[in-house]
């Protein structure tokens, strides 16, 4: 169910209602159930998934907790092989075989004369032929399986459970239907944030009752996430799909302003979701991690991933950057710790190479950030640079996004071949042709405008007049309802983590 949806914005108020009505002892039912339904709106089949990782995480974390010694390993281990074996499969099952396949078939010939040649050319007789019959079915319908929504999203939150508790930080929880909930929780089961369990699971024993001003603020938000979805990331959408997915149609300018368009429209697109799940908790009384914090604002790339998907930043940090030794090591170390958090992090993202590539570069960034750190403050001091200047601020800003926004290309690209495309064509910068209507390219740029005022007095603290007026506040409010419904994209477009 998406929340740009005519079904969310019914099925929500119904939940919402329903939930303070009930009594405190079955409300737990209530929000399981509305999750379940609000998951199998998408593929009921894939709820069996969520099923099965439930109980065996379920039951690990009470025999990681009662259990001694190598035993509490044990279970830790069954328990991150389920969730990461489901994900590897549903996610990585035909990325493994295609490049495996493509591999076989570039060294054949290299082959032909060892004797493991014979093994390689039976190769798919071997796995869809003999391997069949043992187990009794065709392999190839495991090829092209759909992706489970939202899969990447609650595996590495049932992980982070089974973690806490193995690090002693997190008592098991005894009650199957909370621990349920905690996996299923509707708000962010589909695209995060990923939480912690000290900070949702008790949430959901406490009792929460109708409170005005925290009601407001969840709708103000759920508001303004709308408003970023169907106004600007969907708008930004109609031309980004165009030009990249003809690129070789498109000159360099057009295929630069996609590009920078693509920026916000993921931001907006992907903060736009965190926004209605953080405020949709809240109005029923639960808090949820902030995920973004105005990332585009970011003197550097460090500072950047500080502010960008930080559910996700914070997981990696904890559970591998910090395990493998974080920046208490070695420098060499330590840049092998920084490339290989982000590496894993694009392979997160999705089964293709420009995930990987896009990982890649972040990693490079961050890696040589570190190394010229030092002469390049030398170089700022020698040349008279006031780095506390606004001018100088705003060129810290700019490299920033244009690093990122170069990195993007490989995120949003659908293949290398294409993305590799763009890049050529950008860097000739020719023949300046706007290829859309004038009127989208307008409705574009005000929205990005609009964004960054919004988020510039939020970051800097600006002051605006009668902002603290009622009536001025209840003014944005209907201004933003009416651009929703008077700009919006309203085609069903899904949000773009979906796919994660």
């Amino acid at each position: 169910m998406l929340f740009n949806s005519i079904a969310f914005c019914i099925f929500f108020p119904i939940v919402t209602i329903i939930y303070f009505l009930l009594p405190h002892k079955v409300r737990w039912l209530h929000l399981l159930i509305a999750s379940a339904t609000f998951y199998m709106a998408f593929l009921p089949i894939y709820l069996l998934i969520l099923v099965v990782t439930i109980v065996v995480d379920y039951f690990a974390g009470i025999y990681i907790e009662k259990a001694i010694n190598k035993k509490r390993k044990v279970y830790l281990i069954v328990s991150l092989i389920t969730n990461i074996g489901f994900l590897c499969f549903f996610k990585y099952y035909d990325f493994v075989v295609e490049n495996i396949n493509v591999a076989l078939s570039i060294n054949l010939p290299l082959l032909k004369d060892l004797w493991i040649s014979s093994w390689i050319v039976n190769y798919n007789n071997i796995i869809n032929g003999h391997l069949n019959q043992w187990i009794g079915t065709d392999l190839s319908i495991l090829r092209n399986v759909i992706l489970p929504i939202g899969l990447s999203f609650h595996t590495f939150q049932a992980m982070s459970y089974t973690i806490e508790v193995y690090r002693g930080k997190q008592k098991a929880e005894k009650h199957f239907g909370i621990y349920a909930l905690y996996v299923m929780f509707y708000p962010q089961l589909v695209a995060g944030p990923i939480e912690r369990p000290q900070n949702l699971l008790h949430q959901f024993w406490e009792r929460h009752y109708i409170e005005y001003s925290r009601i407001v603020n969840g709708l103000k938000l759920m508001l303004f996430g709308l408003f970023k979805k169907v106004v600007i990331a969907d708008r930004l959408a109609l031309y980004v799909n165009s030009v990249y997915n003809h690129a070789e149609y498109h000159t360099g300018l057009t295929l630069l302003i996609a590009t920078i368009f693509f920026a916000f429209q993921i931001y907006c697109d992907f903060s736009a979701y965190s926004d209605i799940a953080i405020g949709a908790a809240k109005v029923m009384g639960f808090n949820l991690m902030t995920n973004f914090n105005r990332p585009y604002f970011s003197k550097n790339i460090s500072e950047f991933w500080k502010r960008w998907h930080i559910s996700l930043s914070s997981w990696f940090a904890d559970y591998l950057y910090i395990p493998l030794g974080g920046n208490r090591v070695t420098i060499p170390r330590w840049f092998f710790n920084l490339f290989i958090v982000f590496l894993i992090s694009g392979v997160w993202h999705g089964a293709n190479w420009t995930f990987i590539i896009w990982g890649v570069i972040n990693g490079l960034y961050l890696i040589s950030a570190i190394i010229f750190n030092k002469k390049r403050e030398r170089f700022y001091k020698f040349i008279g640079i006031n780095e506390h200047s606004v001018l100088f601020r705003f060129y810290q800003i700019a490299t920033t996004f244009i690093l990122t926004s170069f990195a993007w290309i490989f995120f949003r690209a659908n293949n290398l071949d294409n993305a590799f495309t763009i890049i050529k064509r950008i860097s000739k910068f020719d023949e300046p042709i706007w290829s859309e209507s004038p009127s989208l390219m307008i409705y574009s740029l005000m929205g990005i405008f609009l964004l960054l005022s919004i988020e510039y007095i939020k970051e800097y603290k600006k002051v605006v007049p009668y902002i603290s007026n009622p009536i001025f506040k209840y003014s944005v409010y209907v201004f933003l309802v009416l651009c929703i419904l008077l700009f919006g994209v309203f085609d069903g477009g899904q949000f773009i983590y979906f796919q994660f």
